[in-house]
């Protein structure tokens, strides 16, 4: 994949983070307004290069645009399936960027069956996200470039976990770049599994996704990533809808427009004791209009 520009590493403004010393890592200023192409690209480039011709994927919105996208200049078709709910501001990005989008199952995981189902009877390449050693690899990018940015170790990067492959390329990368840097991946409580799986060194089952912070909704954990986080992550932090919802808020109050998987991190930040640089990797803007005003309207009327 050619060199891309580095994404901002920017201090947090201080009515944001109420310590000293946080930063945001600003994967939300993409053109498609989330991190996902980093694992896109050079997926369906390795894709192009075995001969595929179609991709089909599933993803409940951020992960289907960067697919169209990284399709687009890859030369392939590509077919997202999305769940039934999805986010419509996020599934008009795909469909503009020329994929053929199916609305099918209750959850991302069940569109994930029938797209594995569907890629199997055409013959198309099925891209399960985070299922992808390419996609460790390009998001380990965000780790090479903030520790460049600060210019110093960071104390901790809190990065946002659904499938856990952000956090398997970036914990992976500090790992070797800061090794005294705690590695926090931030999930939902209602959707465990992928900190489940972590504490229990092993996948495990759950029988919930019910976040509202659609990047962070996984009901069935990928094993690849699950042996990765094994020595990529450090510990987890879960946050209740409650919080993700006043963290979105907090950051339209400064000025940010923040999804509410990107908006993760900053609701785990109080339960954060270190000294030092914290980086919040902000993952994405993509948030549906009625949703960000009921976030910065009516927090409390999100599960606590």
């Amino acid at each position: 994949m050619p060199d891309a520009p580095a994404t901002p590493l920017e201090p947090a403004p201080p009515a944001l983070a109420a310590r000293a010393d946080v930063w945001l890592k600003r994967e939300d200023v993409h053109e498609l307004g989330a991190f996902k192409w980093r694992g896109a690209v050079p997926t369906l480039d390795a894709f192009r290069a075995r001969g595929a011709r179609e991709v089909v994927t599933a993803s409940t919105g951020n992960h289907g645009a960067a697919t169209a996208w990284a399709a687009a200049r890859a030369g392939l078709r590509a077919t997202v399936f999305a769940p039934v709910g999805a986010s419509r501001a996020k599934l008009a990005i795909v469909e503009g960027l020329g994929a053929e989008v199916r609305e099918v199952g209750r959850d991302l995981d069940e569109a994930k069956d029938l797209a594995r189902a569907h890629a199997a009877a055409s013959g198309a390449v099925f891209f399960e996200d985070g299922a992808e050693p390419t996609q460790f690899a390009g998001y380990a990018a965000i780790a090479r470039e903030l520790v460049a940015q600060l210019g110093r170790p960071p104390a901790a990067v809190l990065v946002p976990v659904g499938n856990g492959a952000l956090l398997a390329g970036v914990g992976g990368a500090l790992r070797r770049l800061a090794p005294s840097a705690e590695r926090v991946g931030v999930a939902a409580k209602e959707a465990p599994v992928m900190a489940l799986s972590h504490a229990a060194g092993r996948v495990v089952e759950s029988d919930r996704s019910d976040t509202f912070a659609d990047g962070l909704a996984v009901r069935v954990a990928i094993p690849l990533a699950v042996e990765e986080l094994a020595t990529a992550a450090s510990r987890f932090l879960l946050v209740s809808e409650r919080a993700i919802a006043q963290a979105v808020g907090a950051y339209a109050r400064a000025g940010l427009r923040v999804e509410g998987s990107g908006a993760a991190t900053l609701a785990a930040l109080d339960q954060l004791d270190v000294d030092g640089p914290v980086v919040l990797v902000v993952t994405g803007r993509n948030i549906d209009d009625d949703l960000l005003a009921r976030a910065c309207d009516v927090p409390e009327s999100f599960p606590d």
